[in-house]
């Protein structure tokens, strides 16, 4: 359908001019906003599934014991231990090494082995049984009545803080990719009408000789398709190479804090149909706007 004839000079107008510019510059906005919201939700689902069901116990060190006595002859974390192993709902409870410990600290410490030396609380690692529900509250007043310094610290909290956060950004994204398109069918709107009016002569003859109206809009938006797939596609092509340039950078900070920047099928196919979307809004509003404007003008 891109190379049927058309009688309107259409190819030098300013819809030819200025609307694969403005698409390509939609199409890469609106691919960033769905990627970010695409990686957001991952990375929450990731740390979703790795902390829902576990719980951090920490254990504050003695103060006239500087980092405090090893794990293993610490008499306060095995209390602790021998209550939690004991409540139905915990699978496993194991003390924090120093090794861990180290690793933890390595990103903000550098490299350091002495990690008994530093006032450090013991950390016991708890892990609930699928499908657990243990009150954080209830559990650190158990602890606390045989641990005075002990503390519960319930990721599911701040999973929760995150996962609305997530829901906001979403939110956030949807409005941007609905003011993308509200901001595409203004500007094609504008040019159509621009072009109407530049041909509006030609389009009179048509009349006169028989041309319908649909088929002068169907002029206009064969022409807006075509452009709308090539602003589109130059803006899916910058996007995507933004993307794996982020991706590169987020590789080499190698940290868990940063999410991977990678897709799955159906996230890739539902970033490369964005052009295809914008240039069906782009080609209907062409369309209706011809058709409105020619009911008025003939």
């Amino acid at each position: 359908m891109f190379w049927r004839r058309t009688d309107l000079p259409v190819d030098s107008d300013s819809l030819g001019r200025f609307l694969p510019g403005i698409v390509a510059f939609m199409v890469y906005l609106a691919t960033l906003a769905l990627a970010g919201v695409m990686i957001l939700m991952e990375a929450t689902t990731t740390w979703q599934a790795g902390l829902s069901s576990t719980m951090t116990v920490q254990i504050a060190p003695e103060a006239d014991t500087g980092g405090g006595l090893p794990a293993a002859e610490d008499s306060r974390v095995q209390s602790a231990l021998a209550l939690l192993r004991r409540l139905p709902d915990v699978a496993r409870a194991d003390v924090v090494n120093d090794e861990a410990m180290t690793t933890l600290l390595e990103p903000w410490l550098g490299e350091f082995t002495a990690v008994e030396e530093l006032p450090l609380p013991r950390l016991i690692d708890v892990e609930l049984r699928n499908g657990a529900e243990i009150d954080a509250l209830g559990l650190a007043e158990l602890l606390t009545a045989e641990v005075p310094e002990a503390t519960v610290d319930d990721h599911r909290v701040w999973l929760d803080r995150l996962a609305r956060l997530a829901r906001a950004v979403g939110g956030l994204a949807v409005i941007v990719l609905v003011v993308i398109g509200a901001i595409t069918v203004t500007i094609v709107i504008f040019t159509t009408r621009t072009t109407l009016a530049i041909h509006r002569n030609a389009i009179e003859v048509l009349h006169l000789i028989g041309a319908h109206d649909a088929y002068v809009a169907d002029q206009f938006a064969r022409r807006a398709l075509v452009l709308a797939l090539k602003g589109g596609l130059v803006g899916l092509a910058l996007a995507v190479s933004s993307l794996v340039g982020l991706a590169y950078l987020a590789a080499r900070i190698e940290s868990e804090l940063v999410p991977d920047i990678a897709f799955g099928p159906l996230q890739w196919a539902a970033i490369l149909v964005l052009p295809l979307v914008v240039a069906a809004i782009a080609t209907l509003t062409a369309r209706g706007t011809v058709m409105r404007a020619l009911a008025k003008m003939l």
